[in-house]
């Protein structure tokens, strides 16, 4: 299972297809939103080093991208306008003479009141590897508050490799369903082997078909691309709202552009102090904080599935998980697949991003358990996925790879340090940990080398950034969101007490208005406010 960290479908009405680890987040055989790295003592991280800001001075070199004029045309549903954006492939040779260029999709409403227009907000869903053209086009550019989308331009841009942006492609449908299968909780040497060999190939063939691009899909250079976008939009300061990954993306802005800060919202926050392995071992203390919940939740109903009991409820899942490596049950799938162990474990972990798909996941496990139908399970995985019904995949998981890969070092370079680290995992979550571990495995053998470490974002100078926490966040843990809060030297943290994967938009009134009353006024929220 490949995780990834990204909003779940927002509570609008209207339903958004998964965008990242969430649901879009991604399942076991990829790394979380935010994996890879060094480290594992916690405790060492408040040491790391900081994200140094960038010169203030544009660089001659680069003064043709952030002069560029782009051509908008219409596209998409009714309103919506696109247009493509030059950068340059690698910062530190752009222009004549240097390694080339790349290509950005960008997409923007304008505002529906522009006598009162403040400026152009830009909007990020997360992933790594979610399409933020897609996100605008479907739900922020027509679910977004009335007044926010009064007053601004609603923009989005597809980080390079992602979606439209040059995407990272790796493999094709029918080898992507065999590696979405893979056995990612190895009884023996033989299975352990089969996982490796499924992680070396997969990262062979991204080596195979993205060489040119795999060395430069960093969120340091894209977040360079963001402030090329907003020069070119013609704004002084960056206004942006970012849920998951799109918070260390906008983190990482802050952290490079501090003086170029507007207003920023960072909704279910990554913290970038801590190492792949650190970050791993806390988003799947995550998911079983989620599964509590769920759990707890499930043993309330007449139609629980696992039983009334709360307590038996994880370990009957995890048996449920065994017999499905033994046998996999049939799906009625045009192309074959059966759910096994594998695919049944991300599509429970896709319903942990958002408390209303948990009627949806006790329907399919009751499927699953009484009537041997693993059809529903197998749905939850493929939104997960973005596996459409033709047997084509988005490219959002070959993304999150390449991006998380380049972030930060590996969070184990051999199974053998899987199996060493597989108690502590086992512990943080006993339904989930094991194949948790050894996802994290997977940029062990990523054809490039990583360009980023862990460090600390203080963002001296910025203008107030909101950074918002939810407190069973399944993805990014909410402990993040505390230490997030604490390096930005002017971050005000607003806390959700609930469930769910990030929280703007999500039904809380008290999040929205507070959100809302700061994109419009620049009214942060009053230190320590808690909503419900």
């Amino acid at each position: 299972m490949h995780l990834r960290s990204c909003p779940r479908r927002p509570r609008t009405g209207i339903a958004l297809r998964a965008l990242s680890v969430a649901l879009p987040l991604a399942a076991l055989l990829a790394v979380s939103a935010c994996s890879s790295g060094g480290s594992t003592t916690t405790a060492g991280s408040a040491a790391r080093a900081e994200l140094a800001a960038l010169p203030k001075a544009t660089p001659s070199a680069l003064t043709p991208y952030y002069g560029q004029k782009l051509s908008w045309r219409s596209c998409g549903a009714p309103g919506f306008q696109c247009a493509t954006m030059k950068v340059p492939l690698d910062y530190a040779h752009p222009g004549a003479g240097g390694a080339g260029d790349i290509r950005l999709a960008v997409s923007r409403v304008k505002a529906t009141d522009p006598g009162k227009r403040l400026g152009s907000l830009l909007v990020n869903p997360g992933g790594p590897g979610g399409s933020a053209v897609g996100y605008l086009q479907s739900y922020a550019g027509v679910g977004y508050p009335a007044p926010v989308r009064a007053r601004y331009d609603l923009v989005a841009v597809d980080p390079r490799g992602v979606a439209r942006s040059e995407p990272v492609e790796c493999l094709d449908g029918r080898r992507m369903d065999a590696y979405a299968q893979t056995d990612t909780t190895p009884d023996d040497r033989r299975e352990t082997d089969g996982l490796v060999d499924a992680y070396r190939g997969f990262a062979e063939a991204c080596g195979a078909h993205a060489a040119r691009l795999l060395r430069h899909v960093s969120t340091v250079e894209a977040a360079r691309d963001m402030d090329i976008l907003r020069a070119v939009l013609g704004d002084r300061r960056l206004t942006y709202v970012g849920a998951s990954y799109g918070t260390f993306l906008g983190a990482t802005y802050a952290g490079l552009f501090p003086d170029r800060v507007g207003r920023l919202v960072l909704d279910g926050a990554l913290d970038p102090s801590l190492s792949a392995r650190e970050l791993n071992l806390e988003q799947t203390a995550g998911f079983e904080t989620a599964f509590r919940s769920f759990a707890k939740d499930c043993a309330r109903r007449p139609d629980c599935p696992l039983g009334r009991k709360e307590s038996a409820i994880g370990p009957r899942l995890k048996a449920f998980f065994g017999a499905l490596d033994r046998r996999p049950l049939p799906t009625g799938d045009p192309d074959g697949r059966r759910l096994g162990e594998a695919l049944a474990t991300t599509g429970v972990i896709a319903a942990m991003y958002d408390e209303s798909s948990w009627e949806q996941l006790r329907a399919a496990l009751d499927a699953a358990i009484e009537d041997r139908d693993g059809a529903g399970l197998l749905a939850l995985s493929d939104s997960y996925y973005q596996r459409d019904p033709d047997g084509r995949y988005a490219n959002l998981m070959s993304a999150n790879a390449a991006v998380n890969c380049l972030d930060l070092p590996a969070a184990f370079a051999t199974p053998e340090q899987v199996e060493q680290a597989l108690p502590s995992f086992e512990k943080a979550s006993p339904v989930f940990g094991e194949g948790l571990a050894w996802a994290s495995l997977n940029c062990a053998y990523w054809p490039v080398g990583p360009t980023g470490r862990p460090h600390r974002i203080t963002a001296e100078g910025a203008a107030p950034i909101v950074v918002v926490g939810t407190t069973r966040d399944p993805a990014t843990p909410y402990r993040w969101a505390e230490s997030l809060a604490r390096q930005l030297s002017s971050a005000r943290l607003l806390t959700y007490v609930g469930d769910g994967h990030t929280a703007y938009g999500r039904g809380s009134t008290c999040i929205d208005s507070t959100i809302d009353a700061y994109l419009l006024d620049g009214t942060p929220p009053a230190r320590g406010k808690r909503c419900s």
